[in-house]
């Protein structure tokens, strides 16, 4: 097989009011998983030049089943995950603060320091 799970369609909304069909799942080293570029939660819009638009969950199950040994698939990227909170991070990103609240109070207590420095030696 392709290597994922699909969801949605027609008869089986992954999404209220929405149609389309997802990537579910993604089998670890599985063909989408050696190839890279798939990722769950993709929308896919097509697969080998046909509009999955209004299909019925099996009948883009079907297609998927023979769509050969070359698949050629045509996504749109989910750009925010679905559940969770607006900035989540997902799997192998680091946490913590972003690189603004680190620089910015270092640099002011950096120019401080210069200032103190510059007065102290003027006093000399």
């Amino acid at each position: 097989g392709l290597g994922f799970n699909i969801v949605g369609g027609t008869d089986q909304q992954y999404i209220a009011n929405d149609n389309s069909i997802y990537v579910s799942w993604i089998k670890k080293d599985g063909a989408a998983y050696l190839d890279g570029r798939l990722q769950e939660g993709d929308k896919i819009l097509a697969i080998n030049g046909k509009d999955l638009k209004d299909l019925r969950h099996k009948d883009a199950v079907e297609l998927f089943r023979n769509a050969g040994y070359y698949v050629s698939l045509k996504i749109q990227r989910r750009l925010q995950p679905q559940n969770g909170p607006v900035g989540h991070q997902g799997d192998g990103e680091s946490g913590g603060l972003p690189l603004a609240a680190i620089l910015v109070p270092g640099l002011a207590l950096a120019a401080t320091a210069v200032w103190i420095l510059l007065r102290y030696r003027q006093r000399m």
